[in-house]
């Protein structure tokens, strides 16, 4: 099996930054498998949503409502991606969950909280 953990969950004043990771662990195959991560999130309320993707070669692909602001990374030697969020906005209050898509693998989900 797979697991991922995220980290990295907060609360910030609107314009702040958080910096979200996502370690992969478990069976070392079916991580090698996985190409595409994500970033999704999910508001109160609202369905989940997409926010960026990146793949092993990194190849990264981001929301309109994220582009310029968000910057989604991979260290594949750590099994690790990362989520750099910048300028937040209140809009951007949601629980952030990791994906493998591969597999489909969810992580737990972080809280990230942005107050005005």
């Amino acid at each position: 099996q797979v697991q991922l953990v995220e980290s990295g969950g907060g609360l910030v004043q609107a314009g702040g930054s958080l910096r979200l990771s996502c370690a992969a662990s478990g069976n070392i195959f079916r991580i090698a498998r996985i190409n595409v991560m994500g970033w999704y999130r999910q508001a109160p309320g609202k369905q989940r949503e997409l926010v960026a993707t990146i793949t092993r070669g990194g190849s990264t692909n981001y929301a309109d409502s994220v582009k310029a602001r968000f910057t989604i990374s991979r260290d594949n030697a750590k099994n690790t991606v990362y989520l750099q969020m910048n300028s937040l906005e209140p809009e951007d209050t949601a629980v952030y969950y990791c994906n493998g898509f591969e597999g489909d693998y969810w992580g737990q989900g972080t809280q990230v909280t942005v107050s005005s």
